[in-house]
């Protein structure tokens, strides 16, 4: 299967009417696949890994807007600095600090958003409450970054109102510091609450999402050979 036009149109008018943006998650996916849907309109694609990343910016038109959606290291920030249009996974004070860096020697400002630990699974990384606190208290120290939302990814379950009750804490933290915080420092745009997956995305619609990550729909099962 290479990509899927009926859905990815389909998802489409579920989106636009509200103005939510969709992030294409074309990781392990070949560039053809990504033209592809690049040549029906699309301009948001969202990667995982850090070299993959380079390659494909390297490779396809300059006005798609990369997101890197993964868990990202500190030490690789400074490879995707120059170019990348959304950082998804901000989940300590030492890869914002690090982020700040790479913005400042790039005469840019990164945006970024934050992610929050909402799922019951360990294996999930973000940040807890405290945390998020703590970041915006010293929120303007950070000349070359914009925090301009919150990410948060789901428990992996069949239980979908588990999913619901952590879809609408995270919309809880976003309603009180982005009404709080407002006007964000170096930022025009509007706050982004990206939540909600090929699984989940509907009900993240219904809880608030701005931004949603969707791959296998659009793609298919993807290949990690």
């Amino acid at each position: 299967m290479s990509v899927n036009i009926q859905a990815y149109q389909s998802i489409l008018s579920e989106l636009n009417p509200n103005k939510i943006t969709l992030v294409g998650v074309s990781k392990t996916k070949p560039l053809e696949d990504l033209k592809e849907l690049y040549d029906h309109g699309q301009r948001d694609f969202g990667e995982n890994y850090v070299q993959e990343l380079v390659d494909k910016h390297a490779s396809l038109p300059a006005d798609i807007r990369w997101h890197f959606i993964g868990h990202l290291q500190s030490n690789k920030v400074k490879l995707i600095a120059p170019f990348v249009h959304l950082i998804h996974g901000v989940d300590s004070v030492k890869l914002i600090s690090e982020i700040n860096k790479q913005g400042a020697k790039n005469n840019r400002i990164i945006p970024c958003l934050l992610q929050i630990h909402i799922a019951q699974e360990e294996t999930k990384f973000g940040l807890d409450e405290k945390e998020l606190k703590s970041i915006f208290e010293n929120i303007e120290e950070l000349s070359h970054t914009a925090i301009v939302g919150l990410m948060g990814m789901a428990s992996f379950t069949d239980d979908m109102q588990k999913v619901q009750a952590e879809f609408r804490y995270l919309k809880s933290l976003f309603d009180r510091y982005f009404k709080k915080f407002q006007p964000w420092p170096h930022s025009d745009t509007q706050p982004i609450l990206s939540m909600g997956m090929s699984s989940d995305y509907k009900l993240a619609i219904n809880e608030g999402s701005t931004m949603v990550r969707i791959g296998s729909l659009l793609f298919g099962a993807r290949n990690y050979a």
